[in-house]
């Protein structure tokens, strides 16, 4: 099987976006190609069309190849609590809940066979995969265990690219402790350095680069330029890095960061609009007074749900509320919107088996060890009637509606989500609501309505292809940045 792998010296060196750009600068030259993680720990999930879970960064790399995402191309995903324990996800399926020593001791090798299973079926179907590693390759007390780094390069005979992000400082340490710390076998592998998110006048970096291409005997194919980008985050911590825009939005959303956020890519499209001003506000930050507050998905719904509690920002939201705020909740947060969060079975793994929520909409959930994992096309009823809808769920609690006096379906499906009769508070199962961009413009409009500012153009295309611009871009910067000649497989 032909096979590039991308490791990075630490996790956020920029393997995903390095990965997404090679998997759309081949496909465009013509390769027949598939991304491949075979280990991903992460909160953002996409849902495949045989309603299987994989990392979101796999799903865009897949959309960067040209291809349909599917299981194979990320094969474990582990999911944290945050309790010390992660749901773990074999070929886009819930297995289990481990600690880091249960996972190990159980998982290590029906994970190893899910890998090479999966790489022999995309070997099959494609001439080239291209490999991302996770966090570093070097750490020395998880090599042993290490399924997803040079477990994958060594067992593909991969040319492998070491990627190191300079903005953060003590890049050339990271390049020569890493080599070091490989054995010989696999620093054999490395064909390439690249050099990521750069920022300055690049001849003053050239004599580093001459001095660690001698010293490591391997060349730099690449010194990318920090890249400002819209590219889907790994987990919460890139929330921290994410670019504040030069433009000041019409309106401003606030989404509340749980210690637990999940699928914050919903958001993107958001973030997006150049009328939007998107912030993610702490909970114990001051909730301020947004012209809409966005509750999101979480993987330990009650948990999060203790923490606004006790940070006292469910007194902020329905005080919010009442003055007349907008307030929409998503997946773990349209469960808050509720009136009951039930638990009994201690699925999610906290002590609290049951909490009185924020009783906003009608609702009960129950969270049940069966996992709700499947795309939906759907029909709107509001804020416009008569829109196609597309998305997915992910969750493992069951909601009831209580009553159905002071409450209407968002969409034809009933179960998916519910607005009140003030239309201020809304919530939903379906992941990925935004990327539709007439439902997005029409939601959008109402909260500018009530600023009285003009309404938006509604008629525009969906998110997919303003994501197919930022691969396109992605991919032309980093390809006039990048040889490539030591890397591609002959």
């Amino acid at each position: 099987m032909k096979a590039i792998m991308v490791v990075g010296t630490t996790s956020h060196a920029g393997k995903s976006l390095l990965t997404a750009a090679l998997c759309r600068i081949l496909s465009r030259r013509g390769w027949r190609l598939a991304p491949f993680k075979g280990q991903n720990m992460a909160l953002n999930a996409y849902v495949t069309a045989n309603g299987g879970e994989i990392g979101h960064a796999q799903a865009v790399q897949a959309w960067a190849a040209g291809i349909t995402p599917a299981v194979e191309m990320n094969p474990i995903l582990l999911k944290p609590q945050g309790d010390m324990t992660s749901q773990v996800i074999i070929k886009g399926r819930a297995v289990g809940r481990a600690t880091a020593l249960e996972y190990y001791e159980q998982y290590f090798q029906p994970g190893w066979q899910a890998i090479t299973d999966s790489l022999q079926t995309l070997g099959a179907e494609y001439d080239l995969v291209i490999c991302e590693g996770a966090g570093s390759p070097a750490e020395i007390n998880l090599k042993h265990r290490d399924l997803t780094n040079m477990r994958v390069a060594r067992h593909l005979n991969a040319n492998t690219i070491l990627v190191v992000d300079i903005d953060r400082g003590g890049a050339f340490a990271h390049v020569v402790g890493t080599l070091q710390l490989l054995e010989p076998e696999e620093r054999a592998l490395i064909k390439g350095i690249v050099i990521n998110k750069f920022r300055g006048q690049r001849s003053l970096l050239q004599s580093g680069v001459e001095w660690l291409e001698k010293y490591a005997g391997i060349p730099v194919i690449g010194v990318i330029p920090w890249i400002e980008h819209d590219f889907p985050a790994e987990d919460s911590l890139d929330l921290f890095d994410r670019p504040t825009k030069k433009t000041k939005g019409d309106i401003t959303i606030a989404v509340i960061r749980l210690p637990r956020i999940s699928n914050f890519t919903d958001f993107d499209p958001l973030d997006a609009e150049p009328t939007v001003n998107l912030k993610y506000v702490s909970p114990k930050q001051d909730l301020g007074h947004p012209d809409a507050v966005i509750i999101p998905g979480t993987k330990a719904t009650i948990a999060d749900y203790t923490i606004l509690q006790q940070t006292g920002m469910v007194t902020a939201i329905k005080e919010y509320v009442a003055s007349g705020g907008t307030v929409l909740g998503i997946c773990g947060g349209y469960q808050m919107l509720g009136k009951v969060i039930a638990d009994p079975e201690g699925i999610e793994g906290n002590d609290s088996q049951r909490c009185e929520a924020l009783g906003l909409l009608p609702l009960s959930t129950l969270i049940t060890p069966q996992k709700v994992v499947r795309q939906r096309q759907v029909t709107s009823n509001y804020p416009q009637f008569g829109l196609p809808i597309s998305g997915y769920e992910i969750h493992q609690g069951r909601s009831r509606q209580l009553e159905s006096q002071g409450v209407k379906p968002l969409f034809d499906d009933p179960y998916l989500g519910m607005v009140d009769s003030t239309e201020s508070v809304l919530g939903t199962y379906l992941h990925g609501i935004f990327d539709n961009g007439p439902w997005r413009r029409a939601w959008l409009n109402l909260l500018r309505q009530q600023r009285g500012l003009h309404a938006l153009p509604n008629g525009i295309s969906n998110y997919r292809e303003q994501r197919e611009a930022m691969l396109d871009a992605i991919a032309d910067v980093v390809e006039s940045h990048l040889d490539l000649k030591p890397i591609l497989p002959s």
